[in-house]
Formats: structure tokens, sequence, C-alpha cells
């Protein structure tokens, strides 16, 4: 018990920096641009981006089945394989938004810029993408950290606190996973 809680607590630290890293270059992405290689594009991503995450949901309803019936090894792979998924994406994320300008929902003439003409175009879809966009960016950033405690609690063996943490923790998770495939779906006409 003693070690668990010494592992714990080595890895919360962990996660600590992990998610000040991670913060951290997302909030650079916007502002930082990289130049890349002639003929080199990463304007496949989004797509890509969407599948990731709507597999993540996909990944996290069969963890979820897997621990209503109680096979927890199951539900452990699940959610491992949940993770290496979402670490694929916030690696392809950030490698995108460093490297491509910004997409922007009603900019339906690519110039960087919602005009009010445009605005007007979109006026009643625009507020609704927005809210969802803006609740899947605060979610996503707000519940990182606590996703990476959650599953320290599970690998160092304190399953009663892994399980209060994942009663709330789970369904914000969902949430994002779900709602980054529709902010995409939404986006498509102006990519």
């Amino acid at each position: 018990m003693e070690a668990n809680l010494q592992l714990e607590k080595k890895l919360n630290v962990a996660a600590w920096i992990i998610t000040v890293a991670v913060l951290g270059l997302v909030g650079l992405m916007r502002r930082v641009k990289i130049t890349m290689p002639e003929g080199v594009d990463l304007g496949f991503l989004p797509p890509f981006h969407a599948t990731l995450n709507a597999l993540t949901a996909l990944v996290l309803l069969v963890a979820l089945y897997f621990i209503k019936q109680k096979k927890v090894q199951q539900h452990r792979n699940a959610i491992y394989v949940a993770i290496v998924l979402s670490v694929l994406f916030l690696l392809s994320y950030v490698a995108y938004h460093f490297t491509t300008p910004e997409t922007l929902f009603g900019d339906s003439n690519h110039d960087g810029v919602v005009s009010e003409v445009e605005k007007a175009a979109v006026s009643g879809v625009r507020p609704f993408y927005l809210v969802l966009l803006l609740s899947h960016i605060a979610l996503a950033a707000g519940i990182f950290p606590f996703i990476l405690f959650t599953f320290i609690r599970a690998y160092t063996n304190q399953i009663e606190r892994h399980r209060k943490m994942a009663r709330w923790v789970f369904p914000l998770w969902l949430y994002v996973a779900i709602t980054g495939p529709i902010c995409y779906f939404m986006l498509i006409p102006y990519y």
C-alpha cells in the first residue's frame, strides 16, 4: 500500500508536468507557425483527428460496457486503447495547428476573416457551433489532467478512488470525444 502511494505521488507529478507541457503547446500553436518544407502539407489531418476522436468515443463506450459486465481486464485494455488514441490525436492536432492556418467557421471565401456577410450567412448555426467548440476546447483542457489522475488511481490499484473519479471524468471525456467529430463535420465546408 505504501509503495502504491509513493508511486501515485510520482505519477501525479509526472501528470502535472505533462499537463503543463501539453497546455503550453496548445497555447503556443495558435501564435507560432512553423513553415513546412515545399510540398509538405498537413491539411489531410482534420479528418484523421475526427476519426481518432470518434474511435476514442467508441472505445470509451466499450470500456464502460466491459466494466459494467465486471470484465476488468477487458475494461483496462479498452482504456489503454482510448489513451493511445487520445495521445495520437493530441500529437497530430498540435502538429497540424503549428503548421497550418486556422480554419474559421463561416469563412466561405477562405481569406482567414469571417466578414459580416459571411456571419449573416451562417448566423443561425454559428452560435451553436461556437458554443459546441468552446465547450469542447474548455473541457478537453480541463479534463486532461483528471483523465491521467483517474488512470493513475487504477494503475496504483486504488480502485475505489478510481471509481469515484471515473464517475465524473468518464462522461466529460466522452463528451469531448464526441463533440470533436461534430465540430469537424460542421467545419468541413470551410477547409
